[in-house]
């Protein structure tokens, strides 16, 4: 069995997917790398089975019909043999000296028969044209080199999420928990980090910058226009999660960090839909961002109070005009000081 299983979406990837999983190689025989080619029309097929061809041992390829993001991550985890899982982007990549520290570390921890649920690790925004990159770290918030659990973790600090690229998970807990991402859609890397932590009860976090994210592409998802344009993908997932957390109420509920962690995620995800339809500047996209709020409402009325009534929910409800500009003039500042879209 490997140690880890690596996914590597990838969908007309040809242009960039080289330098992801030429990163992901110095892993040798303890990594398998799963090429995921979600129904590719360029030449991402071949580069991968050049890939598969040169590294049998360690490079799988999983070709698929174009399903999106959540499909191409589905069919990672389908087809990991890894104790451990992640997902790498194909426009993303990593520092080889941080990987194999945290590959040495999770063997380090299995030979003393000790198992972890999440590993965590730091990221950096790669913005295109900055010289200085932002490295988004866990210090203070988490417990450094030691295995440690949810009443160990302190305050998270604003701006400070657990995404995507930071963890690690254990690939039998993503199937307990009944992971299944929606397909063709957009931003369902949220539900990736967000439905699993009610079962994370162990952790460990290693203060290294290990996922590098790159930022830059017109096309990127992340983009805010894009991100505008796709709207109604964004409120889809926002609403998953909300639908996720009621139903797991009661099991999230047993442990208030997990609770608290949980609804603070939700806040900011409600909040980047509030902002962006308020910034499309539409008159149907202000009537959504009323709609999201009256879902949220309607579906828990005490999870509602706790976003509506907070710092970001009252900024993103100012009335009028002059409240929308105020909303969205914090929105900007945000984003000069954490470094996304």
């Amino acid at each position: 069995m490997k140690l880890l299983s690596i996914a590597v979406p990838c969908y007309n990837s040809a242009a960039y997917m080289r330098k992801c999983i030429d990163s992901l190689l110095p892993g040798g025989e303890d990594v398998e790398i799963i090429i995921v080619n979600d129904g590719s029309n360029d030449s991402t097929p071949d580069i991968a089975e050049e890939y598969r061809e040169r590294y049998p041992g360690i490079i799988k390829v999983v070709n698929k019909e174009n399903g999106g993001h959540g499909s191409a991550v589905n069919a990672g985890i389908e087809h990991a043999r890894g104790l451990y899982f992640k997902v790498v982007d194909s426009d993303d990549w990593v520092s080889q000296s941080a990987y194999i520290r945290i590959l040495d570390k999770i063997k380090e921890l299995l030979k003393s028969g000790k198992s972890i649920d999440m590993f965590i690790s730091n990221y950096v925004y790669e913005k295109e044209g900055e010289k200085r990159k932002k490295v988004m770290k866990y210090t203070h918030t988490l417990p450094e080199e030691e295995i440690f659990t949810w009443k160990d973790v302190r305050h998270f600090r604003v701006g400070q999420y657990i995404l995507m690229h930071s963890v690690i998970y254990r690939t039998n807990l993503l199937r307990d928990c009944g992971l299944k991402l929606p397909e063709h859609t957009f931003y369902v890397d949220n539900i990736f980090v967000f439905n699993p932590l009610p079962y994370v009860k162990t952790m460990y976090y290693m203060n290294v910058n290990f996922y590098r994210y790159f930022i830059g592409r017109e096309d990127q998802s992340v983009n805010e226009q894009v991100m505008i344009s796709r709207i109604d993908q964004q409120i889809t997932v926002n609403k998953l999660l909300v639908d996720y957390y009621i139903a797991e109420k009661q099991h999230i509920l047993t442990n208030g960090k997990v609770r608290k962690y949980m609804v603070n995620y939700l806040d900011i995800i409600t909040t980047v839909s509030s902002v962006l339809l308020i910034r499309s500047e539409q008159e149907e996209n202000l009537e959504k961002k009323k709609e999201l709020w009256q879902y949220i409402k309607t579906k828990d009325k005490v999870l509602w109070m706790r976003l509506r009534m907070g710092i970001l929910g009252n900024a993103m409800n100012l009335p009028g005009k002059l409240g929308r500009k105020i909303s969205v003039d914090g929105y900007k500042i945000c984003q000069r000081i954490f470094h996304f879209n």
